[in-house]
């Protein structure tokens, strides 16, 4: 079955809508906890807590598996995937810190641009009831 946009529905979103509801806003507070750590990261002076990219974590976590067979269940690996790519690159990149003011401050800054990106894609298409590419 099709929804209007020609998105195909899965049978137990239709089985269940109060459980893809549910799972929609857990899904837009984890957008809005990651869009306050990553807009935090982009503008200098505005740094959010970790803690609250460590909760929004949390939440992906646990809730993931309640998100399995939907549609969902991609925003969630998404979210996940964008903050292990970041922080690889942030470690990957700290030594520029220690070494050269600038080289660092260019790299977290273009790492944190990425994903600020990553983190408004997704919650567009969270939005729009699109997945995410896996």
């Amino acid at each position: 079955m099709t929804d209007p946009r020609g998105e195909v529905i899965e049978a137990a979103e239709l089985a269940d809508p109060q459980r893809q509801q549910h799972l929609r806003s857990v899904g837009m507070l984890s957008y809005i906890l990651h869009a306050v750590v990553a807009i935090g990261a982009v503008l200098p002076g505005v740094q959010a807590s970790v803690l609250l990219l460590l909760v929004a974590v949390l939440i992906d976590l646990v809730k993931r598996s309640e998100a399995d067979g939907s549609w969902q269940a991609t925003h969630f690996s998404w979210r996940l995937r964008s903050v292990g790519w970041a922080g690889v690159l942030y470690l990957l990149t700290a030594p520029l810190w220690l070494l050269f003011l600038v080289p660092g401050w260019i790299a977290w800054g273009l790492i944190s641009i990425w994903f600020l990106y990553r983190v408004l894609r997704g919650w567009s298409a969270m939005n729009a009831g699109r997945a995410m590419p896996v």
